[in-house]
């Protein structure tokens, strides 16, 4: 049913903002509409279906009520860092949203921790639904062109709402620190859906815009920042961890590293004089301090050993220099002191 969707994108190609750095718009002047559709999207049913995936992940699950949703992290038995998901609680399900390169992996991972005590089971939505992003300061006034009541959009962050007709799940936040709303509408309507937000003044944006964004954002991406490599206080994303909420997978590690300061790397924005590639090593007075793990053309993300030093510090990056840079997406203060 995605294909029908496709054939309308196909459609509209010539409006399609390819490169947002290169723009001489901004944000503050449009509103853009990203399609996620190829990112997964996981249903876990079943009375226990809270009180098992707060056991599995680094968030405060079961605190969730219907309407209400957050950003939560999977990780493995040493802390390290398998996927950065949101959740979104409704009357008898949660939907989680997942990473492309993790659907399959996080669906087998979940399945074998599934026993018939917890009364839970887990299902890949992912084919039967688009998902879109649409994001800009005057994102709420698009979606009320298409008849999206205001009180739905002006709620807390993560929370949501599912429409009827067409059936259609409206999410208060964009998957950035930028304002904006994630659609999860179903498949046989994503099409029609795309379509109508662009006569109503939207614009279409490629994949390339999304990544320009994360980047300077600073979210962190499966098989980049997020690998087993790094763990979630190194990556920033301590909003997604709550340390009193009890066990869980890779709890003993995050809560040590919280209490006795032990984080040895961070992940920060750098700013290059020119581009270098992805996996590039950061060198500082001749000594190797961290590596770049992602970039787009002069800006990118990269780990930095704590002792190094931090937000200024001038690095060398292959043949650029760096500068790190704080981003809206990360934290690195240590929430206890």
């Amino acid at each position: 049913m995605k294909a029908a969707l496709e054939t309308i994108k196909a459609e509209y190609a010539a409006n399609f903002l390819k490169n947002y750095s290169n723009d001489p718009k901004n944000l503050a002047s449009q509103t853009i509409l990203i399609d996620r559709s190829d990112w997964g999207l996981l249903e876990l049913k079943g009375q226990g279906r809270l009180r098992f995936l707060h056991n599995q992940t680094s968030n405060a699950i079961d605190r969730l009520k219907p309407g209400q949703g957050c950003e939560t992290i999977f990780l493995n038995s040493t802390g390290r860092t398998l996927d950065f998901v949101t959740v979104y609680a409704g009357d008898d399900s949660l939907l989680i949203l997942v990473s492309p390169q993790r659907r399959q992996f996080l669906l087998e991972l979940i399945d074998r921790y599934i026993f018939p005590f917890d009364k839970v089971e887990i299902s890949d939505l992912t084919d039967n639904f688009g998902i879109f992003t649409v994001i800009g300061n005057e994102s709420g006034q698009y979606l009320q062109k298409i008849a999206i009541p205001e009180q739905i959009l002006t709620g807390v962050h993560h929370s949501h709402y599912l429409l009827s007709d067409p059936r259609l799940r409206v999410a208060v936040g964009s998957g950035l620190d930028l304002p904006g709303y994630t659609l999860i509408v179903a498949a046989a309507e994503a099409g029609p859906l795309w379509e109508n937000l662009i006569k109503n003044g939207v614009t279409p944006a490629d994949e390339q815009v999304w990544e320009y964004l994360r980047i300077h954002q600073g979210r962190p991406a499966v098989d980049r920042e997020l690998t087993e490599d790094y763990n979630p206080l190194e990556a920033g994303l301590w909003r997604a961890i709550v340390f009193d909420k009890g066990c869980y997978i890779g709890q003993e590690t995050i809560a040590r590293l919280n209490t006795y300061k032990g984080v040895k790397q961070r992940l920060w924005g750098i700013k290059l004089s020119q581009p270098v590639p992805s996996n590039t090593p950061i060198i500082l007075e001749a000594q190797k301090v961290g590596l770049l793990t992602s970039v787009l053309e002069d800006f990118g993300l990269g780990y930095v050993k704590t002792k190094a030093g931090g937000e200024g510090l001038k690095v060398q990056i292959g043949g650029a220099t760096g500068e790190l840079i704080p981003l809206p997406f990360l934290s690195h203060e240590y929430p206890f002191q």
